[in-house]
């Protein structure tokens, strides 16, 4: 235990515990839906910084609280044993204290810099990852990541009320788009881990129903997102530059999901595009609305 706590800095640990990688691609999802929202020069800087900092502080809090909850099934799984709980680098207080701590420095930015729409929708995303899904869906159905991914979703529509103050058609949109993001994106990690996900008696779709099985749905998700990307054209909320970027981006992903069904060699890479995937697609959204942006 000793060496453990002692393998590297303390606060490395901490930020372990936010997932900053995941908190990384929310926050820049967050980001892209202030930026939508409204003309970018309306958009006050003390929203951009203090919110898109409110949410991730929130966003690490729930991370922590599934660190917390998830602690004996990530001491099995070899994705997960390296993280702090498990290895004895901190213990279970500590990980409390800070979630709270970080949960409750993130309300208070988002009330005093955002509005309280903002902030008590965080805190209901909170709410849905590290109680709902981590507590109780996780274990209970195979179609745990379909309902619990719903708080996964909400990064950019928080962003979007963050600047609004109120929830709008597009900020439902770039919802949607990511919450049929995840189910594919988290099936085609599953479909690689999914004999650490049995030993840990976690029911991942794989799990109950088998690969083929899985890999089917994977592809029709992918072509469901495929057609959902697009509705941000049809809408006028995005133009041509972001439409063919959908188009390209949802092709490779549909053929990522085609391979897994041929061979289940093809998840970890269906799983890393996954990731590409997303970014870019709000990448080219947010980057056709500055250039369409009027200049000051």
């Amino acid at each position: 235990m000793l060496a453990a706590r002692a393998s590297r800095p303390a606060w490395r640990e901490y930020v372990a515990l936010t997932k900053p990688r995941v908190v990384g691609l929310m926050c820049f999802t967050v980001l892209v839906g202030m930026l939508l929202a409204r003309p970018v020069p309306a958009v006050p800087w003390t929203v951009l910084v203090f919110g898109v900092t409110g949410i991730a502080l929130v966003a690490g809090a729930a991370a922590a609280l599934n660190h917390l909850i998830d602690r004996h099934v990530d001491a099995v799984m070899a994705r997960t044993r390296a993280r702090p709980l498990p290895r004895g680098a901190l213990g279970v207080r500590e990980v409390a204290l800070f979630a709270v701590a970080a949960c409750m420095l993130g309300m208070c930015l988002l009330l005093r810099f955002t509005n309280p729409l903002c902030s008590w929708l965080s805190l209901a995303s909170l709410v849905g990852y590290a109680g709902i899904y981590s507590l109780y869906l996780k274990r209970a159905t195979p179609q745990n990541i379909v309902i619990g991914g719903a708080a996964g979703a909400m990064p950019p529509l928080l962003g979007w009320v963050a600047v609004t103050g109120q929830v709008e058609p597009g900020a439902l949109l770039l919802f949607l788009i990511i919450f049929i993001w995840t189910p594919p994106h988290f099936w085609a990690l599953a479909i690689h881990r999914r004999d650490e996900y049995a030993r840990a008696g976690i029911p991942m779709l794989p799990v109950t129903h088998g690969v083929a099985h899985t890999a089917r749905r994977v592809l029709g998700y992918a072509l469901v997102l495929w057609a959902v990307t697009l509705l941000p054209v049809g809408i006028g909320m995005s133009g041509g530059f972001y439409f063919a970027a959908a188009l390209l981006l949802g092709l490779r992903f549909v053929l990522h999901a085609i391979a897994l069904c041929r061979n289940v060699s093809a998840a970890m890479p269906t799983f890393r595009y996954s990731i590409v995937y997303l970014a870019a697609l709000f990448a080219a959204m947010l980057l056709e609305h500055l250039m369409l942006a009027p200049s000051t």
